[in-house]
């Protein structure tokens, strides 16, 4: 229900969700959550591969998901992708996945991410299509593959948003493509994690 930012109350669980209540927040492309890390050739500036994510995960558009700290090593290998049951006030928009590693210390560095545009949801076999505001539509976003191990001590986070700029264009909430947008909008976001919606992040845990 406030999942937002770091300090919110967002939980990962490997429990079965009941009656939850769903996470709200607004994406202003005007002012989208600047890219930190990842697979990029952004300017150096923008830096690369593993980074602290403390200034994303400070922001209210961003929604923070974490799980207990761990008692024993978790190994991660193979194909992640996260189902997200969510509404939006907009025509078209984007949602925005990503996996984070959380030392002991409190610093969050990412692992994994991905991005969908809601026109784009059914695939590439179907043509795009604008979604209707408000309607709870199911998304699948591909955070690609990793390998990666969890140390004993740290927690597996999950940031939701609607934005990662300049590493992918901003969606300007119009039903309009990117480079023909006249105007910006925001869009009001409802992410929902219950037991008839419940998103979710498909992690490939290998057996010790």
């Amino acid at each position: 229900g406030k999942a937002n930012s770091v300090h919110g109350d967002g939980k990962l669980s490997r429990l079965t969700p009941g009656e939850e209540l769903p996470d709200y927040f607004v994406y202003d492309p005007s002012n989208p959550v600047r890219t930190c890390g990842g697979n990029h050739i952004l300017p150096l500036y923008y830096p690369r591969g593993p980074a602290n994510q403390f200034e994303a995960e400070e922001r209210m558009d961003v929604l923070v998901y974490s799980s207990e700290v761990l008692d024993q090593d978790i190994e991660i290998t193979g194909p992640l992708s996260v189902k997200l049951f969510a509404a939006s006030s907009a025509k078209d928009t984007d949602f925005t996945a990503k996996l984070v590693d959380v030392y002991p210390d409190g610093r969050a560095f990412n692992i994994a991410d991905g991005i969908l545009r809601a026109r784009y949801r059914r695939g590439e076999a179907e043509p795009p299509s604008l979604i209707e505001p408000h309607a709870i539509i199911e998304y699948r976003i591909d955070l690609l593959s990793t390998s990666q191990v969890y140390k004993k001590g740290h927690r597996i986070r999950v940031e939701i948003s609607s934005s990662n700029f300049p590493r992918w264009d901003r969606n300007p909430n119009t039903g309009e493509l990117s480079h023909e947008a006249g105007r910006l909008t925001t869009a009001h976001q409802t992410i929902f994690h219950d037991s008839r919606y419940p998103s979710h992040i498909l992690l490939p845990v290998i057996p010790r």
